[in-house]
């Protein structure tokens, strides 16, 4: 026979195994933890994975808009911003003549390096997308996330002070104007790529503004962006909406053309995911996640103290993004460095 002590030894024995389990499947089950060196990255795995996500699957647009899709041919857009450029062709043709749009040899071939001229690419193009969330906080990943091929971060978020738990490394940084208050040199490496998402015709107005050093814009924003940003115009890239169309449409299953009743709109940190899904062999993420919605009290980002009752107001559906990441994870099209 078993004393009561004993009983009671095995229940909270089995209730503690019972609460690890729960701790582990909730938080940790997406989590995983990255060797670098030896790490496997068979060709053509990512695509076939983003194919169960996103119907007509295809790699064959181009990252980037370029000039001469617009000048020497009339490309028409059936869409407008952000989803197209229906309406915006002839200041996006001023802003696509000063910018650039190529994609470096660096990225093409990041062994071999800029000089080395070859048309094809690294056998493995290993990305990681670098979100903004509390949980890097204290992460160490630093080393870990400086070592991929290419590092995509997003918007504002600070690189010095935190190299520890982000990395130095960024390849290429979205934003839109009024997530541009950063400094471009600062926050930057010299050959980093500022990928400007365009979400309105006005945006284009803005970097044309800032790079030929016109007459600010100073409406049609709901923050004000800045009104001086010390950026060289050839490190400037824009967006080729059809990244957004496609997390929209296929992700998220949001109406494509204008609509007053649904006013949402793709985060900056899954259209980044979308972007890498099409450029990469391999696709690693960090730093996404929200608190639990009852959670009101907890930081959002690394960075800065806001919580989640600063997006309440915002054209965002982070629980609906969260679900589309979450199935990504789950077949395996991504993975992630921190839990989600």
């Amino acid at each position: 026979m078993i004393s009561k002590s004993r009983w009671k030894i095995l229940a909270v024995l089995a209730l503690f195994l019972v609460m690890a389990w729960y701790s582990i499947s909730r938080e940790d089950s997406f989590y995983f933890p990255v060797q670098m060196e030896g790490l496997k990255c068979p060709q053509g795995e990512v695509e076939k994975k983003a194919a169960q996500l996103i119907g007509n699957y295809s790699r064959d647009q181009p990252t980037f808009l370029q000039l001469k899709d617009f000048f020497w041919i009339q490309t028409t857009s059936t869409y407008q911003l952000p989803y197209g450029v229906k309406g915006s062709e002839d200041v996006l043709l001023r802003v696509l003549a000063i910018t650039n749009y190529a994609m470096p040899e660096s990225i093409q071939n990041p062994i071999l390096g800029i000089g080395f001229q070859l048309d094809a690419r690294l056998k493995c193009l290993r990305c990681v997308v670098v979100g903004n969330g509390h949980r890097l906080k204290n992460s160490s990943l630093g080393n870990t996330i400086d070592k991929y091929d290419v590092v995509i971060r997003l918007n504002n978020a600070p690189v010095v002070g935190y190299e520890s738990d982000v990395g130095s490394k960024t390849t290429m940084r979205l934003f839109y104007p009024e997530s541009a208050h950063f400094s471009p040199k600062v926050q930057n490496n010299p050959d980093t790529l500022l990928v400007l998402v365009p979400f309105k015709a006005i945006d284009f107005h803005w970097i044309e503004t800032i790079l030929r050093d016109k007459n600010r814009v100073l409406k049609g924003f709901w923050k004000q962006p800045p009104l001086i940003w010390d950026v060289n115009p050839k490190q400037v890239r824009i967006l080729n909406p059809f990244f957004m169309e496609v997390t929209a449409a296929k992700l998220l299953s949001l109406p494509i053309r204008p609509s007053r009743k649904i006013k949402q709109k793709p985060t900056t940190g899954l259209l980044a995911i979308t972007l890498a899904l099409h450029l990469c062999d391999l696709v690693h993420i960090a730093g996404f996640g929200y608190p639990d919605s009852s959670n009101k009290k907890q930081t959002i980002h690394y960075y800065e103290q806001i919580t989640l009752k600063s997006m309440s107001a915002s054209e965002h559906n982070v629980s609906h993004e969260a679900l589309a990441i979450k199935r990504m994870l789950e077949i395996g099209a991504v993975k992630n460095l921190t839990y989600f």
